[in-house]
């Protein structure tokens, strides 16, 4: 089973873990991506984030099938993602993957968040201290150069 989400609620990385453990599976990996307070010198006091909602369901089930092609033995994936204000030390992203031993959840997780930063059409602001702010695209993104000079919130 695959659980998919994108929400502006707090991550509860215990819902993930829950969510995708099973019986059958002796190994649960879970990637929890967090808002760092710094970026190149800047003080960093929040993220926003925003998606095109339905492309970024669609392509994170994409993800998860090709996660199920090179790892046909994992039970469960969960991907969380949040959207709207994320402060220092909350959670922007979670990940969980469960399978019967432990090489196939990691190694799928480690996949799951590398896929999810080129591919997934979500986007973020960093808001600095100095009560400036900046977009940034993840140097990984396969699709998008020019949405973060475009945009306006």
């Amino acid at each position: 089973m695959n659980y998919l989400k994108l929400t502006f609620d707090k991550l509860e990385v215990g819902e993930v873990n829950d969510l995708v453990a099973h019986e059958s599976c002796g190994a649960i990996s879970l990637f929890v991506g967090t808002t760092r307070d710094n970026f190149d010198g800047k003080t960093v006091v929040q993220l926003q984030y925003e998606a095109y909602e339905a492309m970024a369901l669609k392509t994170m089930s994409q993800i998860c099938d090709l996660m199920r092609i090179k790892w046909p033995d994992i039970k469960h994936i969960g991907i969380y993602h949040r959207l709207g204000t994320v402060p220092v030390k909350e959670a922007s992203v979670v990940i969980g993957v469960s399978s019967p031993h432990r090489v196939s959840s990691l190694e799928a997780v480690h996949f799951a968040i590398d896929e999810l930063k080129k591919s997934v059409p979500v986007w973020k602001k960093e808001q600095y201290v100095e009560g400036c702010s900046e977009w940034k695209e993840n140097k990984e993104c396969t699709w998008s150069k020019s949405y973060k000079n475009d945009h306006v919130l």
